[in-house]
């Protein structure tokens, strides 16, 4: 097989591959620390990926690296390589109807006992958030994290203000503990501002190695004397 073949193979699969998880270059860049750039420099055909690499991908797929490294008709990609987001995704809903349908059995014991307590459905959005959390950070490297905290944050506060006013009834100026929410989202969105920063500034390291370089260089030929 020539080389300029092997590379077509190899970037007709590495877009497939992350089309059907809904990955965007960059995002697949994040997960094998390289630049959205090298990713579609791969997806031209342009270059190919090293073998540490490649083990990364079939890692993050689900598939073997002889699947990257050979070329498939349509069907045999449909069969052999599963979507792995649309599969992660369908365990978190699952865990959260499964928190829901905790949820919903608690409030039918209480409704034997003639105990109609309706807030148990509200109290049970804060652990549905906190499951959220968790499988964002374990699969998709805290994608989407910063939602699933803000939801964390206000549905805390929910269920604070549920609590007293179904336990003392007492509702006046009770909504103002909503006003604590907003520091702490603020506090949120600024935390999630500055890891953004961090993963970009990370990602972007060997580059600017490169032009530092590649800039020291320049200057030392600059300053070496030349030859007579």
């Amino acid at each position: 097989m020539e080389s300029r073949e092997l590379k077509l193979i190899v970037a007709q699969n590495i877009y497939y591959l992350r089309t059907i998880n809904h990955l965007t270059q960059y995002e697949l860049g994040q997960k094998l620390n390289y630049s959205d750039k090298a990713i579609s420099k791969w997806e031209r055909g342009d270059g190919l990926p090293d073998a540490l690499v490649l083990l990364q991908m079939s890692q993050l797929f689900d598939v073997t690296v002889d699947y990257i490294l050979t070329e498939h008709k349509e069907q045999d990609k449909k069969v052999e390589a599963a979507p792995q987001s649309k599969v992660k995704k369908m365990i978190t809903l699952i865990a959260i109807v499964g928190v829901y349908s905790l949820a919903l059995l608690a409030y039918v014991m209480l409704a034997f006992a003639e105990i109609y307590h309706w807030q148990i459905f509200i109290y049970a959005v804060p652990v549905c958030a906190i499951v959220s959390i968790v499988f964002a950070s374990v699969w998709n490297k805290g994608k989407g994290v910063f939602v699933f905290a803000s939801i964390l944050v206000w549905s805390i506060l929910a269920t604070v203000y549920f609590a007293i006013t179904s336990a003392i009834g007492y509702e006046n100026m009770l909504w103002m503990i909503f006003l604590v929410g907003i520091p702490i989202q603020i506090i949120v969105f600024l935390a999630f501002g500055i890891k953004i920063t961090v993963t970009f500034n990370k990602n972007n390291l060997p580059s600017l190695l490169k032009k530092g370089k590649k800039k020291n260089d320049d200057e030392v030929n600059e300053n070496s004397p030349q030859d007579q």
